[in-house]
């Protein structure tokens, strides 16, 4: 099989060169992907951090290398592969989907760049000193996630005025899984209205938490924004569907996919960002010196098919602010 030929059978996502196989060739720098999930989900993510990446001048395969490490659900897997990557001395760490990775890069070593996508507060977290000069050998991009959950929250309610109770589905294994859970319900209680927050860590969880919103008498879902359930988009959409409940995502690909309303950052974008600051990274510009990004566009997205499955009728105030109105 030729070389062309055996990437495509591999997908073309994740080409992991042993450091054996690359020892009698030309040195060329070596950039560590860590993620959580796994590696068909994130897909689209991996060629704009690729696409990232090319802007300054690297091409994975010809001059770069790139050591894939998916921890396919399983959090606590992740410092083991983040140790991994700083044993094969890659040159910078690309850690990508949540704070937990990016976490267990900076336990890792202090010593090898690391460049983060995460939805939290990278402060917070205690990932950077401050979001100007991050300090230290960490950097990247924050989506907002929790903190733009309260506008779902409110997106939801206007798309459903007569609920009452509101569903919140959050990853059991989120770091930040309890900060989540008080914001929604201060905006929630601001609303007068009630709020059951359903852990999940599994796909029979998922389903457990669905069969649940009938007697939680639940008018209304929103779906916590988090690499695990980008990896279950297909399952959640499904049970929504089959369960004739409104849900709100935090990604265009879940209306894409048939899911009812998402809002917003751009993935895509974030992932393509990260790859240029990889590049920079490569090119010997110091993390310290390159600010945490924060988001300036959103993305508001409404599947009208799905609303009218649903029997919803979205609001023209909706229907203005959506960037993306798929019928």
């Amino acid at each position: 099989m030729r070389r062309r030929e055996l990437v495509l059978a591999l997908g073309g996502t994740a080409i992991a060169w042993p450091l054996a196989a690359r020892a009698d060739q030309k040195a060329i720098p070596v950039i560590g992907f860590l993620n959580p999930t796994s590696s068909e989900p994130l897909a689209p993510y991996v060629i704009a951090f690729r696409q990232g990446l090319s802007k300054t001048g690297y091409v994975e395969g010809q001059n770069v290398a790139i050591e894939y490490r998916w921890a396919e659900g399983n959090f606590d897997r992740l410092p083991a592969l983040a140790a991994d990557l700083v044993r094969r001395k890659v040159d910078v760490i690309a850690s990508t989907g949540a704070s937990a990775p990016a976490l267990a890069a900076k336990n890792a070593t202090s010593t090898i760049p690391v460049v983060f996508i995460i939805g939290s507060d990278p402060v917070v977290d205690s990932l950077v000193a401050n979001l100007a000069r991050p300090g230290g050998n960490l950097t990247g991009f924050t989506l907002l996630g929790g903190e733009l959950t309260p506008k779902r929250l409110e997106l939801l309610t206007e798309l459903v005025p007569g609920a009452r109770v509101i569903a919140l589905l959050v990853n059991a294994n989120d770091l930040n899984g309890e900060r989540l859970i008080g914001k929604v319900r201060e905006a929630t209680h601001a609303k007068g209205l009630q709020l059951h927050a359903l852990k999940v860590s599994t796909e029979g969880e998922i389903n457990a938490a669905f069969d649940s919103l009938a007697e939680l008498q639940a008018g209304g879902l929103l779906v916590g924004g988090d690499p695990f359930f980008d990896s279950r988009r297909e399952q959640l959409v499904m049970l929504a569907a089959r369960h004739t409940i409104p849900v709100i995502y935090s990604e265009r690909a879940f209306a894409a996919a048939g899911g009812l309303i998402s809002y917003g950052t751009s993935r895509t974008a974030a992932y393509r960002d990260a790859g240029v600051y990889v590049g920079k990274v490569l090119k010997g510009v110091k993390p310290a010196d390159l600010p945490v990004q924060q988001p300036t566009t959103f993305e508001l997205v409404v599947n009208l098919k799905t609303a009218m499955a649903l029997g919803l009728t979205v609001p023209p105030s909706i229907l203005a602010r959506a960037d993306e109105l798929i019928e």
